[in-house]
């Protein structure tokens, strides 16, 4: 059962083998030891994103690589504290999805380069706004609990977080800089492909109903121009692993059986017995199942992955 508090609290590794870790690292060197400029990332979404703009310059590492692997209950190693600690560079989600970032950069150096995907969310609580650009991050008087932290489904985070790595690679190398400033041009020509397949989807299906186990691919909905009809209660308690109301599955189970959305989107990352249900009640009612996971699929890129995810959701509604 994950715990949450407004969104879903991660769990992180703390005590005696979080201090070890620290006692293992540098205090947020820029370089490794032979001058190498290191990025470390969150989970391999951002590192694929990282890895675009950095292109060969620079060593890129993901914490999270697994597909089974929940980053809201991720439990960091001391080898993965001193990985991030050691960083010329950290780029994560952000808005307490990968919270055990957070805790770690928060207990070394304060003028560490971080790049926090959340905080570049167009009309959220930063608003374009990039107040750590050269420190650390940290999420003091604001208020992200009516705000979807899932952001790497909203392409425009997604290509300010490209921008704002490419900006601070520049500053650790400026000899590269205008490297990656043009492979952060190159991701932003990416981007517009994803996004002129949802806005295929937008013009073609505008306000189509459909169904999601829980709110992860909130903005490629909203992208798309569909609207999320499954009751709030069910995909609350899914999101914060806990049991729906049977009244809230019932009505679930009735937008399905009742053929009353067009699709459903389905977390393979976070199933139980209850989204299992869900899902076997919408195939069995002919509903098309759009598979979404958290992190990327063994052997695709971020540009590859929700390329993939887009058409899916695109040849569900035909």
């Amino acid at each position: 059962m994950r715990a949450s508090s407004g969104f879903r609290a991660a769990t992180v590794a703390v005590g005696l083998s979080f201090a070890a870790a620290l006692t293992l690292t540098a205090c947020g060197s820029d370089t490794t030891g032979d001058g190498t400029l290191t990025v470390v990332a969150s989970t391999n979404v951002w590192g694929s994103v990282a890895q675009a703009v950095a292109g060969d310059k620079v060593d890129v590492t993901s914490i999270i690589t697994e597909p089974s692997s929940d980053p809201h209950s991720f439990e960091a190693s001391p080898t993965d504290a001193a990985k991030l600690t050691d960083a010329s560079l950290i780029v994560y989600n952000g808005g307490g999805y990968d919270h055990f970032v957070d805790d770690i950069i928060g207990t070394g150096n304060s003028d560490q380069l971080t790049v926090n995907a959340f905080d570049l969310l167009e009309g959220g609580a930063h608003a374009g706004e990039d107040e750590h650009s050269d420190g650390g991050d940290s999420h003091e008087g604001h208020d992200h609990s009516d705000v979807n932290e899932h952001v790497w489904f909203d392409v425009d985070t997604v290509d300010a977080t490209a921008q704002s790595i490419a900006d601070k690679l520049g500053q650790l190398d400026p000899d590269n800089a205008d490297a990656y400033k043009a492979n952060a041009a190159t991701f932003h020509g990416q981007l517009e492909q994803i996004s002129a397949i949802t806005d295929g989807i937008a013009a073609a299906h505008k306000d189509a109903p459909v169904a999601q186990t829980e709110p992860i691919a909130y903005y490629l909905l909203q992208s798309a121009g569909l609207k999320d009809v499954t009751p709030p209660d069910f995909t609350s308690a899914i999101e914060n692993g806990n049991d729906p109301a049977p009244a809230a599955i019932a009505a679930t189970r009735q937008l399905l059986t009742g053929k009353q959305v067009q699709a459903l989107v389905y977390n393979v990352q976070t199933q139980d017995r209850v989204t299992q249900d869900v899902r076997a009640t919408a195939e069995s009612a002919g509903i098309p199942v759009v598979e979404v996971t958290e992190t990327l699929p063994e052997g695709l890129d971020y540009i590859q992955w929700q390329t993939n995810t887009a058409e899916s959701l695109a040849a569900a509604l035909q």
